[in-house]
């Protein structure tokens, strides 16, 4: 057994059945994660079965622990050139039509456990002119409609893996349900970030979003770049002077 988040969980685990060994993924509170959050991913991998999602499939769900255990699937190294082409054909197996049901509520941003746009308002992080603009624009428009469907939440490359050339999603613990921007904004968003790609079609208004719910400063100095470059781009293509 080893923790796959430092000395933390989610914890792989080996197990022996039958002479075969095989590995799993135990999934239980940590400073992390609550017990909303195990039985959301619990809820979410049940419905992941339900419609034949790209996702592990959920051994077992103890919610009085709370925790679960679920097949381990493909690595989590990406390529050095993403296939973006498949991260989208399975973000739209993903959103299959879905109304809010227990564990999966209605999100309005991606990572929705967090909201450091509002920190930033409130005075509890610092910000910048830049952020602060591009929060001004997101809550002067009107929230673009579409279909409610499931939501992974958090599409980034630590949550994308890759089996037999097939895209999988891990990791639903802020799954639920929503219009499809939130997933695609955060995807760009990442791949902005981790690769410094630039933004080519898609919603401005979700980008921003899925910027606006970073921390000011990110862990490395180009991280914070590349993010401010997304959100200028944003910014621009809504035809905000910046």
């Amino acid at each position: 057994m080893r923790p796959l988040h430092g000395v933390q969980g989610p914890w792989l685990v080996t197990v022996e059945v039958g002479g075969r060994r095989e590995g799993v993924v135990l999934r239980a509170v940590t400073p992390r994660v609550d017990a909303g959050m195990v039985a959301t991913g619990a809820a979410a991998l049940a419905v992941a079965e339900e419609f034949g999602v790209p996702a592990p499939r959920l051994l077992g769900v103890d919610l009085d622990v709370p925790a679960t255990v679920e097949r381990v699937i493909g690595s989590t190294t990406w390529p050095d050139r993403p296939d973006i082409a498949r991260v989208h054909a399975a973000l739209d197996r993903v959103h299959v039509p879905l109304e809010a049901r227990p564990g999966l509520p209605v999100r309005t941003r991606p990572i929705a456990v967090d909201d450091f746009a509002r920190d930033r308002r409130v005075g509890a992080m610092r910000t910048t002119r830049l952020l602060r603009l591009a929060d001004d624009v997101v809550r002067g428009m009107e929230v673009p409609q579409g279909p409610t469907v499931f939501l992974h939440g958090d599409v980034w490359p630590g949550n994308v893996a890759w089996a037999g050339g097939e895209c999988v999603l891990i990791d639903w613990k802020t799954a639920g349900v929503g219009n499809p921007g939130v997933d695609f904004g955060e995807l760009r968003k990442q791949m902005a970030i981790t690769y410094g790609l630039r933004a080519t079609g898609g919603s401005a208004y979700w980008d921003l979003v899925a910027a606006l719910n970073t921390p000011t400063v990110l862990d490395w100095a180009q991280a914070t770049e590349r993010r401010d470059v997304f959100v200028r781009d944003a910014l621009g293509r809504m035809g905000v002077a910046v």
